[in-house]
């Protein structure tokens, strides 16, 4: 791995331990291994190694998402896959924690690749929500886009949930409860909503 590379893995890494603030350019100089003079040759200084790590994790994240939805097998299999895969939960989503980092968000540079991802993210599972009302596979009555949000909701939900108990049971029982909803089986999933529900 080269130095340049050895600094942004490094600083990914302090980033999701640490946050923005937490990750300081000595800490992350002495966990890579190099000296001040690398990190300077190669960045104009903490934003812009920052920035090239956020970048580099909403990447990596985006290539996740498409390997599973793009997998063969039906709309809710490749879902599943997606909300099933595997995770360390109790450490949190990289790229979701980022958007709890006042930091980042207050930076329009820092937080575009991670508005970017999450946007990503919703797009691609609105596509498959769509196929899988288009083939029948869900209720012709479901909106894509709001079925999508509601899966990151539940991810990103459950990762807060699992993290304040110290267990991943909130995060197992919120993908279970979704799963179950979206199962083309479920009664939920076939029921056409009555007409006079209020609409926001």
């Amino acid at each position: 791995m080269s130095t340049q590379d050895r600094l942004i893995e490094t600083t990914r890494e302090l980033l999701w331990e640490r946050g923005y603030v937490g990750t300081s350019p000595k800490a992350i100089l002495q966990r890579a291994g190099v000296g001040q003079g690398s990190m300077y040759h190669h960045f104009t200084g903490k934003g812009d190694l920052a920035l090239a790590a956020i970048t580099r994790t909403g990447e990596e994240m985006r290539a996740m998402i498409d390997g599973l939805l793009d997998a063969g097998g039906s709309a809710y299999e490749r879902i599943e896959a997606y909300l099933l895969r595997e995770r360390d939960v109790l450490r949190g989503c990289p790229v979701g924690r980022l958007t709890m980092d006042p930091d980042v968000i207050a930076s329009d540079e820092l937080r575009a690749p991670v508005e970017a991802t999450i946007a990503h993210l919703k797009d691609r599972l609105a596509v498959v929500v769509q196929e899988g009302v288009d083939g029948g596979e869900f209720a012709p009555h479901l909106v894509a886009a709001d079925v999508a949000a509601a899966i990151v909701a539940t991810v990103q939900g459950g990762y807060v949930l699992a993290r304040a108990a110290g267990s991943t049971d909130a995060f197992d029982m919120g993908v279970r409860g979704l799963l179950s909803l979206l199962s083309p089986s479920s009664p939920a999933a076939s029921r056409t909503p009555s007409p006079d529900l209020p609409k926001d």
